[in-house]
């Protein structure tokens, strides 16, 4: 939350000049209305004390200034104010909160403004309206300037001052609290204004933010997760909370509600990113339904919002593994393959395709694995083995056992094959 433009301030000081100035250029012959008790200071047994004016000869100025702001003359209105020499210390005051305000208003120059409204609070001699919304402008120019402990005790001044209760004054205490890392008094303040936004029934959610990233950065794992539900909960269209929570769930290890609320997001449209696919990929895997994880990425892979490169192709390829689609895994692995040319790739493809039957594809995989230097050489021989026995090349069948022979750990089951080789590839009338 940022506070870079005051000049609302500025406009709500000089929208009260005319009573202020008016009065004493007119000798007095009226009297403003009177403000309601609870107006400025709600405080028990608060007693309206009777307005301050400034004097003649510093109202007038005070008045050019302000005829000068209202014809956007800014800097001539400042000019005209920092030329006053009041002796009067109200008259100090009521310049110098006039001069902070409109100086607030301008880029760049908050540390300027701070030091005149600072000048004016100080002697607390201002009226009651003034003196409250001048120690509220002081916290925001804190804020502004990054000045946060500040901040913090001009926002405390005004609810002292005021005995009133805000719900943005309170937001604005926990960012403050927040930036200089105060976390566990970051979520009381944060309550307070959920609070008194609740009483309003206008819900906003940046005291929920303060409150979960204050619990985040204390480590407070399961209490960053119930903000998060309140956040999905109160604010159910932004899907930066569904995200969000999805992945605090992840945090304590409660992927089964993960998985149903990056579900819930993905249904309503609000995962954009290859990682959130990705993401939602993995939990469908982990949760037992590899399938779903599958037809997701297959999808996106189509729409081009995954980089088709060969790990992701061999991702895909391992989820309709572990679905038991053997042919669209092994499909998978060839066009990862095709990317890099890993000799791995085309030994899956290949065992993969000999699953599925279609053994003509799978010896045209293997043999590619051999020929670019896969390992366990042995195994792929093996499986080259069947591969040409279903195919009826027992020929071919028969030389492939006997390089798997070779490898101890394939040696009995190698020799177990072979009598039956012989005796298909006789009963066939091929010689081997």
């Amino acid at each position: 939350m940022k506070f870079r433009t005051f000049k609302m301030s500025a406009v709500a000081l000089v929208m009260g000049f005319g009573a202020a100035v008016a009065a004493p250029m007119a000798a007095a012959q009226s009297q403003p209305a009177q403000a309601k008790p609870s107006g400025p200071v709600v405080c028990p047994g608060y007693v309206k004390a009777k307005t301050t004016l400034v004097g003649e000869r510093t109202g007038k100025k005070v008045q050019a200034a302000f005829e000068a702001y209202n014809e956007d003359r800014v800097q001539e209105a400042i000019d005209i104010l920092k030329d006053v020499d009041a002796s009067d210390e109200f008259d100090k005051a009521y310049v110098n909160r006039f001069l902070g305000n409109l100086i607030a208003s301008q880029e760049g120059k908050g540390k300027e403004a701070f030091g005149y409204l600072e000048q004016a609070v100080n002697p607390k001699v201002l009226n009651d309206t003034e003196h409250s919304q001048t120690l509220k402008l002081l916290g925001d120019l804190s804020m502004q300037e990054q000045n946060y402990s500040e901040a913090v005790n001009y926002y405390d001044k005004w609810m002292d001052f005021t005995c009133k209760e805000d719900a943005q004054v309170y937001t604005r205490k926990a960012q403050a609290l927040y930036e200089q890392k105060k976390f566990d008094d970051v979520v009381p303040a944060a309550d307070k204004a959920i609070a008194l936004n609740k009483q309003e029934g206008k819900p906003d959610k940046n005291p929920y933010l303060l409150k979960l990233s204050a619990f985040y950065e204390n480590k407070k794992f399961p209490q960053t997760v119930s903000v998060a539900e309140e956040l999905v909960n109160l604010f159910p269209e932004n899907p930066t909370y569904w995200i969000q929570l999805g992945s605090f769930y992840m945090l304590i290890e409660r992927f089964d509600k993960a998985v149903q609320t990056f579900d819930i997001a993905y249904m309503a449209g609000y995962l954009e990113k290859d990682s959130q696919i990705k993401q939602l990929a993995s939990l469908y895997a982990n949760a037992g339904a590899p399938y779903k994880a599958a037809v997701v990425l297959d999808k996106y892979l189509k729409t081009g919002l995954l980089k088709k490169d060969a790990e992701m192709y061999a991702n895909v390829a391992n989820s309709f593994h572990q679905a038991k689609e053997y042919t669209d895994a092994a499909q998978y692995y060839g066009k990862a393959a095709q990317v890099d040319s890993d000799p791995e790739y085309y030994r899956k493809q290949g065992t993969l395709l000999l699953v599925a039957e279609d053994y003509r594809g799978a010896i045209t995989a293997l043999n590619k694995a051999l020929e670019r230097g896969a390992e366990d050489e042995a195994k792929i021989h093996f499986s080259l083995m069947e591969a040409n026995f279903y195919t009826g090349n027992y020929k071919k069948a028969y030389e492939h056992v006997q390089i798997a022979k070779k490898d101890k750990s394939l040696r009995r089951n190698a020799t177990a094959w072979e009598p039956y080789i012989k005796d298909k590839a006789k009963n066939s009338g091929v010689k081997i």
